[in-house]
């Protein structure tokens, strides 16, 4: 259409470029009426400028081509006979990616130096965990997310969902194997956390790295409201985890969860959370653990210095009553972080924990940690933290722990 629309243009501007040529002569001699022999000279010029511009014009129009043939639409195939297979469209470019998902790769190196207080601490060396995701839209009413964990010489999948987002009234589903929505830390994969570790309630209390995670149906829905933004999710899991562990088919594991968002200024918001969650346990059929939780998140990010300066805190609060043959425990864990961006790729963090043990409240593990975080780019961090933990049997631990993260590939978003 361009190529169309600019020959005109082109063919008015030479005439009226022409004709004010063979015009100026005209004025001239109006003017000058006694010049005749200069008048002819210029005229002479004149024509000569206007045969050349006729030319260029030409050149022009031959370097641009034909104008283009209208498309037409095809006529559509006529009807398949009975018996036969329909016609199939033509198959897609190469180079296309509708039907290819997002792949990505995320490593999470760690080593450590010190001695460890507890069995289970990190070893010197390790390649702590290498996600491998594969996430696509399936069609408009579904879309796929697949997260693959290699490490120590095994794999899992550490999540492998699909998600409708459209259904009626409102509600998003998600079906397969899922963290729970309980609290906050739980959902967040490894290479995600702000910290090299996950506070000591969360190992205490909620799993510890596995954490909630089991195969089962979410369900969630938003409820608009002028005030906050309103989230309610429910889960039904099979209740085979690190914290439930049925007997039967019917011991199922329950997870609920309500999250209200807003926006204090331009610059600030606040995140509050309530988590419960219920299912029978391993002391054998019958006895149940249930944990009810409370979180809260307070970020600040100026929007005109939003790549240099940012500040989040976080707490989160873990009641825990486990039934068992002989008594009742209930046990109480909690933990308070900050994160500070005081330059373009510079971090720094703190944190403290506290947390009785599921098993036996009568021990209290706490500690402290603080880090520098140096972000090179997107796509890897490096990160130093020195962790001090005092544990319910009386040891203690000083410890250093290094962090390199690096990632390749398309990795979708995580949850805010």
């Amino acid at each position: 259409m361009r190529a169309g629309v600019s020959r005109p243009r082109s063919r008015s501007r030479v005439f009226l470029f022409s004709t004010l040529l063979m015009s100026a002569p005209g004025l001239v001699r109006a003017q000058s009426p006694d010049a005749g022999s200069d008048v002819a000279a210029l005229r002479a010029e004149l024509l000569a400028l206007q045969q050349q511009v006729a030319a260029l014009a030409a050149r022009i129009e031959a370097l641009q081509g034909p104008p283009p043939e209208p498309t037409l639409a095809p006529e559509p195939a006529p009807p398949a006979a009975p018996g036969t297979a329909p016609a199939t469209a033509a198959a897609p470019m190469p180079s296309s990616k509708v039907f290819n998902p997002d792949i990505a790769v995320v490593g999470d190196f760690i080593g450590a130096i010190g001695e460890p207080g507890a069995p289970d601490s990190e070893p010197s060396l390790e390649l702590h965990e290498a996600e491998v995701s594969f996430q696509a839209v399936v069609d408009p009413y579904a879309r796929a997310d697949f997260f693959i964990a290699f490490g120590d010489g095994e794999a899992e999948v550490e999540e492998g969902f699909v998600t409708f987002p459209t259904l009626p009234g409102g509600f998003l589903a998600k079906v397969g194997k899922t963290r729970d929505v309980f609290g906050k830390v739980n959902a967040i994969h490894n290479h995600a956390l702000s910290f090299a570790d996950r506070p000591l309630v969360t190992k205490n209390l909620t799993g510890g790295e596995e954490g909630l995670s089991d195969y089962g149906i979410t369900l969630s829905r938003l409820f608009p409201n002028p005030f906050v933004f309103l989230e309610a999710s429910g889960q039904v899991y099979r209740g085979r985890s690190e914290v439930f562990d049925g007997t039967s088919r019917g011991d199922l594991a329950y997870v609920a969860h309500l999250r209200a968002y807003r926006d204090l200024t331009e610059s600030t918001n606040v995140d509050l959370g309530g988590s419960f969650a219920y299912g029978g346990n391993d002391s054998g059929p019958g006895f149940h653990t249930r944990l009810v939780g409370a979180d809260a998140t307070l970020r600040w990010r100026p929007l005109r210095r939003a790549i240099y300066n940012r500040f989040l805190a976080r707490t989160e609060l873990v009641w825990s009553r486990r039934e068992e043959p002989a008594a009742v425990h209930d046990a109480f864990g909690f933990y308070v972080s900050g994160e500070y961006q005081f330059a373009r790729r510079f971090y720094l963090g703190a944190r403290y924990d506290f947390s009785e043990r599921a098993t036996d409240p009568s021990l209290t593990d706490q500690g402290g940690s603080a880090l520098l975080t140096f972000w090179p780019s997107e796509w890897n961090q490096i990160r130093g933290q020195y962790r001090y933990t005092r544990y319910g049997e009386g040891q203690t631990a000083s410890e250093f722990l290094f962090q390199l993260l690096f990632s390749i590939g398309a990795h979708g978003a995580h949850p805010f």
